[in-house]
């Protein structure tokens, strides 16, 4: 069964910084389309970044310029570096991969929770 462990999360205040990572549990998705959605509260799950296997890069407006997507070359892990969070950063961020860009992920990972707060 295919597994997407992520950590990372945390409380911050606002200014802060945390760093998520996510691994995937077989080589293959090193070929996949990677990235991070979140969820708020009453909310829709929203993209954040996704990273193609050959570094292209793609953030939502309210994150570009403090969020960082990154990964290593032929790997199955995905990097997220949040730096000036916001209290409207919070959410449940889950890593996902997929096979192309505009649709819905094939996988997902478990979330983690990122509150930041004061």
């Amino acid at each position: 069964q295919v597994q997407f462990v992520e950590s990372g999360g945390g409380l911050v205040q606002p200014g802060g910084s945390l760093r998520l990572s996510c691994a995937a549990s077989e080589n293959r998705f090193s070929m996949y389309l990677m990235g991070w959605y979140r969820q708020a509260p009453g909310k829709q799950r929203e993209l954040v970044a996704d990273i193609t296997s050959d570094g292209s890069t793609r953030y939502a407006d309210s994150v570009k310029g403090r969020f960082t997507i990154s990964r290593p070359s032929a790997k199955n892990t995905v990097y997220l570096q949040m730096n000036g969070l916001k209290p409207e950063d919070t959410a449940v961020y889950y890593c996902s991969a997929g096979r192309f860009r505009d649709s819905t992920p094939n996988y997902w990972g478990q979330g983690t929770q990122v509150t930041v707060s004061s």
